[in-house]
Order: structure tokens, then C-alpha cells, then sequence
């Protein structure tokens, strides 16, 4: 009979749970567990609440002249950004030594199961026999080695692998102000037809970039960012001359 550490799983069924939850934990994507569609949700309220902030800010003051209007928002909103991105990183952290101390306590509370696990998890990687039995022992002889094997072969953690949030919150903040640059000096050559060059520069490259580096279709990355920009763009063309 398993023990009830595994939930009424065997073993390596927990193994393959536990490496899923260090999974979710280690991802950059939303540095969130929550269900995707409800972090997007959340993500998507505030960052819409603070946008409309800004804009409604702007547009108390009415800024008739666009590079005012353009730097004030510019700056504003990269401080949200380096903000939220720097929060982010600290949330994933904190999340991150959540499973630290959860599997450090896992180690003194059920060494026995702890030791299932790494049997069951090195038999699948082929080990067996004495030379199992050796390399489970050597690895259970001391805590804190016992712990950095169970973070990265049961959850799947590479440690030393984050990024410190203040370094994601810099990188936002770089984003925004190579943005911001790129669009005013397209307003600089022509208020309309060098902006939207520009921005359709800033967008296309990004997103290609970021495709590239995560080994998906550039092409396909490239025309999917700037077609969902010219889609909003559009609309929102398309409602100002209707209701003005």
C-alpha cells in the first residue's frame, strides 16, 4: 500500500505530478499558477485600468501637443511596466521558495517516501540493482544535497536558473523607451505615416525576436503581432470617425 504522502498515487505517478507543479512554477510566461485564462483576465483588467488612468489623466489636462502627449504617457507607462514586471519576478520567486520549503519539509517529515520517489524516478532513467541502491544512498546521506536532487529531479527546478525581478523589471522598462524612441522620431519625419511605420517597425521586430528566441515560426510570429495591430487600429479609426 502507498503511503498517504502519495495521495493514493504509486510513486513515480507522484514524481510526474510533482515535476509538473515545479513546471508551472519555474515558467516566465505569466509568473503565475493561476489557470491561464484567469491570470489573462486579471492581467488584462489591470493593465486596461491602468492604461485608461493614464489616458484620462492626459486628457484632463488636454495636451494639444503630441510629443507632450507622447512623453508624459511614455514615461508613466514605463514605470507600470518596470513596476508590474519587477512584481512579477517577485511573485514567482516567492512561489519558488514556497516549493523549497515545502520539499525541505517533505524530507523531514516523510524520508521514506522521499526515498520511493528517487527510486521510482532513477529506475525510469534505467538504473537498477546495487548501483541503484548505491546512488539512492549516497544521495540520502545528507539534506542538503537530498534537497537540491528532489527540487530538480522531482520538480523539474534548475536553481541559479531565475532572473532577479529587478533585472525583468529593467528589460520592460528598456522595451518601452526603445518604443517610445522609435515612435517619436517616426513623428518627427511625418506625424502619421512615420509613426505608423515606426510602430509597425517596433512591433514586428519584437515579436519576430522574441519568436526566434523561443524557437517558433518568425514569419508566422511577425504577421500575427502586426495583423492583431491593425486590427485594433482599425476599429478604433474606424469608431472615432463614427461617433465624432
Amino acid at each position: 500500500m502507498e503511503h498517504p504522502h502519495f495521495k493514493g498515487k504509486k510513486a513515480l505517478e507522484h514524481v510526474i505530478e510533482a515535476r509538473q507543479k515545479g513546471r508551472s512554477a519555474s515558467e516566465e510566461i505569466h509568473g503565475a499558477e493561476l489557470p491561464g485564462h484567469f491570470f489573462a483576465g486579471f492581467d488584462a483588467a489591470k493593465e486596461a485600468a491602468v492604461l485608461l488612468l493614464l489616458l484620462g489623466i492626459l486628457l484632463h489636462f488636454y495636451l494639444p501637443h503630441p510629443m507632450k502627449f507622447l512623453t508624459i504617457f511614455s514615461f508613466s507607462f514605463l514605470l507600470w511596466k518596470f513596476g508590474r514586471s519587477s512584481l512579477l519576478g517577485w511573485i514567482r520567486l516567492e512561489r519558488l521558495h514556497r516549493l523549497i520549503a515545502e520539499e525541505r519539509w517533505e524530507i523531514e517529515h516523510h524520508r521514506p517516501q522521499e526515498r520511493k520517489e528517487l527510486i521510482a524516478f532513477y529506475e525510469a532513467k534505467g538504473f537498477s540493482g546495487k548501483l541503484l541502491e548505491e546512488v539512492i544512498d549516497v544521495l540520502m546521506s545528507d539534506d542538503n544535497r537530498l534537497l537540491q536532487v528532489m527540487l530538480e529531479e522531482e520538480l523539474g527546478l534548475t536553481l541559479g536558473f531565475f532572473e532577479h525581478p529587478l533585472k525583468q523589471g529593467v528589460g520592460a522598462a528598456v522595451g518601452v523607451c526603445i518604443a517610445s524612441t522609435l515612435a517619436a522620431t517616426g513623428y518627427f519625419f511625418h506625424p502619421i505615416y512615420g509613426s505608423l511605420l515606426m510602430i509597425a517597425i517596433t512591433i514586428g521586430i519584437s515579436g519576430g525576436l522574441a519568436a526566434k528566441m523561443e524557437k517558433n515560426k518568425v514569419v508566422n510570429a511577425v504577421t500575427w503581432n502586426l495583423s492583431i495591430c491593425a486590427l485594433a487600429a482599425f476599429v478604433c479609426y474606424f469608431l472615432c470617425h463614427l461617433l465624432t
